[in-house]
């Protein structure tokens, strides 16, 4: 593991292990506010807290894995569970949604008061305000480091922080109105907008684990192949990338003269992936293909002196994402 990679990885457990760490104590006093004050509302939100713990507990053994180094059994690494991590928490943030709708029914066709509602309340304020603290830090480190897990961790405890708000602000009407059916309501609209959320991360999952295009990833590799492009490189087709934790995987065909040597080609070749590995660190997984130039290339082809030329030059083309993620006619 290189140096980057490494702080990566130091980075990445020290801020998931905090999140275990302050989800769990955070999950304790929200139950203390529900045993205090019997609200459907507050329970639905200690509900999630418990997945949060749960998520960010796997999210850590996640973090720890995918940084192990490939190996035989595992050639293109293991950073792939990070996709597994983020599935699974959105499977259980909609499993707690269920849970929610199952105890909020009661409260709803038949409600009851609330004890120490007003106390329950500044509880549950003081909880949002470290969670949001602690949402935004794993979203942000998530980011920096290109780390999935990090960044949905991050996203579900931002969205815990709308749901509690959400739960203050129904809890405000109640204590106000004292109608207490509305604690039920607003425990109802919790369960829903969790159900979004986990919906969401399941998706993001899939997509990662069949490998989906990343327009992002593609559009940067295509400005690094413009940038750096030489007359001698002729054309480059069929580009793939995908990231698995902290490796680029990336493949693509370049078209070079046919009068090159096999040398001659091997040295353009580990020329382009030291530039490659310059941009995205050590941990790129770079293959490229060469494919010899032949006749209906020429008009894009500006190399020259060529002796096996048979066209004129008349406009290479940009090496943009469309271009260079195309294939060849046959």
């Amino acid at each position: 593991m290189n140096l980057k990679a490494t702080s990566n990885f130091k980075k990445r457990v020290l801020a998931i292990s905090l999140s275990v760490v302050l989800s769990s104590g955070l999950m304790v006093l929200k139950f203390y506010a529900y045993w205090l004050t019997g609200s459907a509302a507050i329970l639905s939100d200690a509900l999630e807290s418990i997945i949060n713990v749960v998520a960010s507990t796997f999210a850590l053994g996640s973090v720890i894995f995918a940084a192990r180094s490939p190996d035989p059994s595992h050639p293109y690494g293991h950073g792939k569970i990070e996709f597994f991590s983020a599935g699974f928490e959105g499977a259980l943030i909609i499993l707690a949604a269920c849970g929610i709708f199952y105890q909020a029914w009661p409260q709803l066709l038949h409600p009851h008061g609330l004890p120490h509602l007003g106390g329950g309340i500044l509880i549950l304020a003081g909880v949002n305000a470290v969670n949001l603290l602690l949402g935004a830090g794993l979203v942000m480190v998530g980011k920096r480091t290109q780390s999935l897990v990090l960044v949905a961790d991050g996203k579900h405890i931002l969205t815990d922080v709308f749901t509690t708000l959400g739960v203050l602000l129904g809890l405000g009407l109640v204590l106000w109105t004292g109608w207490y059916w509305m604690d039920g309501a607003v425990a109802f609209l919790v369960g829903l907008n969790i159900i979004v959320t986990g919906s969401k991360l399941v998706r993001q999952a899939f997509a990662g684990l069949m490998d989906t295009s990343d327009p992002r990833l593609l559009e940067e590799i295509s400005a690094i192949l413009q940038k750096h492009r030489k007359a001698i490189w002729i054309d480059v087709h069929q580009l793939r990338a995908r990231r698995s934790g902290d490796i680029i995987h990336l493949d693509f065909h370049l078209i070079l003269p046919k009068e090159l040597t096999l040398e001659e080609g091997h040295r353009e070749v580990k020329e382009l992936e030291g530039i490659f590995k310059a941009h995205f660190g050590k941990a790129a997984d770079i293959l490229i293909h060469v494919d010899p130039c032949d006749g209906p290339i020429c008009p894009i082809c500006g190399f020259e002196p060529c002796r096996h030329r048979q066209a004129d030059t008349r406009q290479q083309s940009l090496w943009q994402t469309e271009v260079v993620t195309a294939k060849p006619e046959e």
